[in-house]
């Protein structure tokens, strides 16, 4: 359910995003004409820059959420500056985070604070097992699990229209579904607003609390939208529509009499629709050439944002709902605005502004001024100067079958189409189905400061791009996604810079299979691999998906293959095809991770072991798919650097082994 003061929505999954979820670790197809890469800075004008080392780097500080108290004096994040994420409070005013938490262990996330006082909810899970519990910090600093128990997972809803209730979905009573429970604000009491045993995916209760909108997973390119009825117990299918049409629901307006949704009915992209609850009437309120993301009124319903996913960068409009004028947001050079939240009594804006060279900061901005926001924080750490690192640009390549393939490029200072070639890295995201975006990573931005140039491939498959593109690589995974990566190569050659004889291939989760892929389908057109968290097995991974991904069982089949197939999974697990692996390969793995087990990393590890070339392996023993500790992230990051600096850069690697037998 989307909190009534937070536009940005917090919603139950798409079938786009379902895919995502399974393996996503990072963070568009268009018809314009392929663009040249970019000449470098460098050719232009020499400059020295410093290198950092990645403790300097990961001094960044991240923000995530904008709760405003309700007296607007300050606003509630979570922030990882202490080393682990834990819960503060920033004046509106300006000023230093105070500090409402202080977990050494565990990563606490914020959800917001009570409408009404300075209790706060927060959500922490154990060691990166993903069974998070939903918490309430009190206003005398105690703590207390809302959702105690074993085993169970559960998700804060958001609040309910008149403020008095909150909605939490749990899987306590079945692990494979997850129920809807409404909980009293001032005694925690709850009561049972929906039991799903139809793996549905919850998105809102209606003002009067007779209507439940739910969402229902067909497969990854049709989702369907219900209306459950709490008086009759009647669950009425609202998209009737033939065919493969994916839908998502936003929530119900606060009057009551209509919801909204986004949809890519005879539309290659998703849009924005609102639809009349009685008559069933629909109005498309936003519709472009790419994604919306999401969107949805304010809690007052005088407002309604878009969050538009324009070329790997989001686009956030606003507007008023009488008559869909959009309004001036406050403009920031170089920068992109995401994650608007308002103020209750609607006259003020929090947001987030980031680009690839610097992390997101919140602002805050009176939404009737015409005075510049207020920024509240610097995540950049002070010792780092933001112009020694380098500017992400999208560039577009010919692939192996002349399709146009999109991707993220990051050209560092020392490239010189005079001077001597750089190695170079191709990135591939998590997924399947994630996207590359333009964004700050200080893992790439350590990578570019210290000499490689990285290229974040949209792979066919990705999202973004439309639904034709999202769909070209299922049950085709580790072939033509996979063919992509290899056209790249040419893409990073016809630059100037890139050495071909120095170009690797790194990614994480899903983007690690992709790794794995190509070091034992195409064993010798990368010089590296390096793999974090990636599937090596898709037999035992399909075996082991978590019990509360049964709600969209078919969608995973739809895009990875039948899981009774057992030819077809082999087929395309690594593992089975480890004999061919001559590169030099890298693996980190957390030991939690309920996601990609780490039997998957042991396996391939062992197996590459056993080809006689040089593999290391990292293995943390307090994460799960994610690192979330900065001590574990330096420790990962620094290790990358220098294996890639051993076998990439230097004159290692490419030479290690023989090249084995094709299988």
């Amino acid at each position: 359910m989307r909190p009534r003061s937070l536009i940005h929505s917090n919603l139950a999954p798409t079938t786009r995003w379902l895919t995502i979820l399974l393996f996503v670790l990072l963070g568009l197809g268009c018809q314009s004409a392929p663009e040249q890469p970019p000449t470098p800075e460098a050719d232009a004008v020499e400059r020295p820059t410093r290198q950092y080392e990645i403790g300097e780097l990961l001094d960044t500080v991240s923000y995530g959420g904008s709760s405003f108290s309700p007296d607007m004096s300050k606003i509630l994040v979570s922030s990882d500056q202490s080393g682990i994420f834990n819960l503060y409070s920033i004046p509106i005013e300006g000023g230093e985070p105070q500090a409402l938490t202080t977990s050494t262990e565990e990563s606490f996330y914020s959800r917001g604070y009570f409408p009404n006082d300075e209790r706060v909810l927060f959500s922490a899970d154990s060691g990166g097992n993903e069974l998070h519990h939903l918490f309430v910090r009190e206003i005398d600093g105690s703590t207390k699990d809302l959702t105690p128990g074993e085993g169970l997972r559960a998700s804060f809803f958001g609040w309910h229209f008149d403020e008095q209730t909150f909605l939490v979905g749990t899987n306590e009573r079945d692990q494979r579904f997850i129920d809807v429970y409404e909980y009293q604000t001032d005694t925690y009491e709850r009561e049972m607003v929906f039991e799903n045993e139809g793996g549905y995916f919850f998105a809102d209760l209606s003002p009067d609390r007779r209507y439940v909108l739910l969402s229902k997973t067909v497969t990854n390119a049709d989702t369907d939208l219900y209306l459950h009825d709490r008086e009759s117990g009647e669950t009425k299918l609202l998209t009737e529509q033939e065919g493969d049409v994916s839908f998502s629901a936003m929530g119900f307006d606060p009057a009551g009499d209509s919801f909204y949704f986004t949809t890519d009915l005879d539309s290659e992209f998703r849009y924005l629709v609102k639809q009349d609850l009685q008559s069933g009437e629909w109005q498309t309120l936003v519709k472009t050439d790419w994604d919306v993301l999401y969107g949805g009124p304010s809690r007052s319903g005088n407002y309604l944002t878009a969050a538009i996913n324009n070329d790997a960068r989001t686009e956030l409009r606003l507007y008023r709902t009488d008559g869909m004028k959009p309004l001036d947001l406050p403009e920031l050079p170089n920068a992109e605005i995401s994650g608007l939240r308002l103020s209750k009594d609607e006259t003020m804006m929090a947001f987030y502004a980031s680009s690839s060279k610097s992390p997101s900061d919140l602002y805050v901005h009176q939404i009737a001024g015409d005075g510049a926001p207020r920024r509240l924080t610097r995540s950049l750490a002070s010792s780092i100067d933001e112009s020694d690192l380098v500017e992400a640009e999208v560039v577009r390549f010919e692939s192996f079958d002349g399709l146009e393939i999109p991707g993220v490029l990051y050209t560092p200072h020392q490239a010189k189409k005079e001077g001597a070639k750089l190695p170079a890295l191709v990135w591939v995201h998590g997924g399947p189905g994630g996207q590359s975006r333009v964004g700050f990573s200080a893992l790439i931005q350590y990578l570019a400061n210290h000499g490689y140039v990285v290229y974040a491939i949209n792979n066919r498959g990705s999202s973004g791009y439309g639904k034709t593109f999202f769909h070209l690589d299922d049950r085709d995974h580790g072939k033509g996604d996979l063919q992509d990566c290899i056209s790249s190569k040419q893409m990073l050659i016809d630059t100037g810079y890139v050495d071909p004889e120095r170009i690797g291939i790194i990614g994480g989760s899903y983007g690690g299979f992709m790794v794995l892929a190509a070091l034992t389908f195409a064993p010798e057109e990368f010089d590296i691999g390096i793999n974090i968290f990636g599937v090596s097995n898709w037999l035992r991974t399909t075996q082991n998906i978590p019990p509360w991904w049964e709600a969209q069982r078919k969608a995973l089949e739809k895009e990875l293959g039948p899981f009774d197939d057992e030819d077809y999974l082999r087929s395309i697990s690594p593992l089975f095809h480890a004999k061919n692996i001559v590169r030099p390969l890298m693996v980190l793995q957390g030991a939690n991770d309920p996601r990609v087990l780490k039997a998957e990393s042991d396996d391939i590890v062992a197996a590459a072991e056993a080809n006689g070339v040089p593999v290391e392996y990292l293995v943390f023993e307090d994460e799960g798919h994610g690192f979330a500790k900065k001590k574990n992230r330096e420790k990962g990051y620094a290790a990358i650097l220098s294996f890639a600096d051993q076998y990439l850069a230097g004159d290692g690697g490419a030479e290690t082994a023989a090249p084995a037998a094709a299988q």
